[in-house]
């Protein structure tokens, strides 16, 4: 067992392996197999397959900064979305200021806006990153 441990190890070394939005696509692939089984649709079938080879792709890939380029872009867009739902629309109205995200502890921190690049320091857990406002 051991070395079969040893070089799965030795064979993921320098590849990108899951993220968010492997995850996703590996649930929606799943979720689009089983739909596609039941209706019978060879299309949504097809889609589902396609969407767990781009899934597997993005996971033994060794292009590490384009992964985590689409990862981010995902990640702003699933934040968005989610934002709507958990008082997002707040954020809309307010005008004068910026809402960001922590990237260690994800709470909200609102800076204001107009700032230009500005480092910000979560209040929560002191983590310090930077954005433009």
């Amino acid at each position: 067992m051991n070395k079969l441990r040893d070089w799965l190890s030795n064979f993921m070394y320098g590849r990108y392996g899951m993220d968010p939005l492997g995850n996703f696509s590996l649930w929606a692939a799943i979720i689009l197999m089983i739909i596609g089984l039941f209706t019978g649709s060879s299309l949504i079938y097809f889609l589902s397959i396609v969407l767990l080879i781009w899934c597997y792709f993005r996971v033994f890939s060794r292009n590490q900064s384009k992964r985590l380029a689409e990862n981010d872009k995902f990640m702003e867009i699933k934040d968005r979305i989610v934002g709507v739902f958990r008082g997002g629309s707040r954020t809309r109205k307010d005008k004068n200021y910026a809402y960001f995200r922590c990237p260690h502890c994800r709470q909200k921190v609102r800076v204001p806006k107009g700032k230009g690049t500005i480092e910000i320091r979560c209040p929560k857990c002191n983590t310090k990153f930077i954005k433009r406002t």
